[in-house]
């Protein structure tokens, strides 16, 4: 049963959805392919034309890119032809309509019984490594410590798929843990076309490394359709992101896509196999710690019923409050807390 959503009387009615949803059979799976005609380069926009349309319960496999560059910049780094997924250069190629930021982020899909005010509900079924490789990079001015590191460097990191781990240099080795870096949804339409780069209440480069394959997003709607996009595909990454990128690959994720109807949540959430998480951005990292206690303590006194002073406590002494990133021009910061502390059939 899913337990995120802010809205405790409702809860027979998301866990309708779930299980309908997870009835879908695999011919309702559908797949959204990265193309010149399928990609939002650098933004979310309430106003961006839908690239494909689903309904609730629809299970869609996405393909997308990395943050790495063109074929010529990733064959001057030494990445072989054969090793670029073949529809990245037509991409870059192709595509005129860019900004203001800089991710190409596959969509946005829509899904049609979405409408503002609603929750959408990402489950991330599966998540597949598409390039043997990953990038790590930082340019000047960029990053946690600019003025440390004055100058740009790029590595280009082997990725082995069998054994999941990344060969850093002789004698490291990274465990690999695959996630999108940035999904969301259309912002409120007042915002206008925004930075991909940024995160904020739609949800978008989050870089929250937690969202592995098994885990679920929950997004405010703001838009109808929702309008979700996805890209920035990581093969992991360090909490903070200091030097402003993790290990930057092309991933392909299998998503399906739940609306709960009239939920009004306010800041992304999330759910693990172990754990609820909420989440807090801003350009202040003091705000965005507060935000993400704050929708804590919300979350506590909603749906496992404390009061406001013990649902306080309980993070205190419970949850964990980790910096998601410092490098996105807006921070992030989620707060974990595990699912074993509950133990009464009215608080799991």
């Amino acid at each position: 049963m899913r337990r995120v959503i802010p809205c405790a009387a409702i809860v027979l009615l998301c866990t309708a959805s779930f299980l309908h949803a997870a009835a879908q059979t695999t011919q309702d799976a559908k797949t959204l392919l990265a193309t010149p005609q399928t990609v939002a380069w650098g933004y979310y926009w309430a106003h961006a034309r839908p690239v494909m349309t689903v309904h609730s319960g629809d299970t869609v496999t996405i393909q997308t890119l990395s943050t790495c560059g063109s074929d010529e910049r990733l064959e001057k780094e030494g990445v072989a032809a054969r090793d670029i997924p073949p529809y990245n250069e037509a991409i870059f190629q192709q595509v005129k309509d860019r900004g203001p930021g800089g991710h190409i982020l596959t969509g946005p899909l829509a899904i049609a019984e979405a409408e503002p005010g609603d929750v959408l509900e990402v489950d991330i079924l599966k998540i597949n490594l598409d390039a043997p490789f990953a990038c790590n990079g930082f340019g000047a001015g960029r990053g946690f410590l600019p003025n440390d590191f004055p100058y740009g460097r790029t590595r280009i990191i082997p990725l082995d798929r069998q054994k999941m781990l990344a060969h850093f240099a002789p004698g490291i080795e990274i465990p690999l843990h695959p996630f999108f870096g940035s999904m969301g949804d259309a912002p409120p339409e007042s915002a206008g076309r925004i930075d991909s780069a940024p995160p904020w209440m739609h949800g978008g480069n989050m870089d929250n490394r937690e969202l592995v394959a098994g885990t679920t997003l929950y997004l405010p709607v703001h838009a109808p359709g929702a309008l979700f996009e996805v890209g920035d595909g990581h093969a992991g990454q360090g909490n903070g992101e200091v030097d402003i990128t993790a290990l930057e690959t092309f991933l392909t994720g299998t998503f399906r896509f739940v609306v709960h109807k009239q939920q009004h949540l306010l800041w992304p959430r999330a759910e693990t196999p172990t754990s609820y998480i909420t989440m807090g951005f801003s350009p202040d990292l003091t705000t965005a710690t507060k935000l993400a206690v704050r929708d804590m303590i919300n979350f506590l006194v909603t749906e496992k019923h404390l009061s406001r002073d013990d649902a306080y406590m309980l993070t205190s002494v419970a949850v964990d409050v980790d910096i998601t990133q410092l490098v996105d021009g807006s921070v992030g910061v989620h707060a974990i807390c595990p699912k074993a502390i509950f133990h009464d059939s009215s608080t799991r």
